[in-house]
């Protein structure tokens, strides 16, 4: 059973944008912290951002300043808006729920690529 679903990515030029979509149910929506995770090629997978319930907000020091998160509680979404995109961006990116601070949801993941 699907519970997140992704959209958004796809190819883009340096310094171009994009901005990804992560749609959730309603009761996982409500009740969880929203973020959004990168793993690029033979490395790690790690954090991009992430958004509390209460719209407060973290970022990875790599892309403050460049990408925003936010929530659309109408549509218990998570959005990432990426501005002036880098090669370095390069990823796969997955939306991520922790429900409740215990359980964690992933969702399929969706290519971002960045061309020089």
């Amino acid at each position: 059973q699907v519970q997140l679903v992704e959209s958004g990515g796809g190819l883009v030029q340096a310094g171009g944008s994009l901005r990804l979509s992560c749609t959730a149910s309603g009761s996982i929506f409500r009740a969880s912290i929203m973020a959004w995770y990168r793993q690029a090629p033979g490395k790690q997978r790690e954090l991009v951002a992430h958004i509390t319930t209460g719209d407060t907000t973290n970022y990875a020091d790599s892309v403050k300043g460049r990408f925003t998160i936010s929530r659309d509680n109408a549509k218990n979404s998570v959005l990432l808006q990426m501005n002036s995109l880098k090669p370095e961006d390069t990823g796969i990116y997955y939306c991520n729920a922790l429900v409740f601070g215990t359980r964690n949801l992933w969702g399929q993941g969706t290519q971002v690529t960045v061309s020089s």
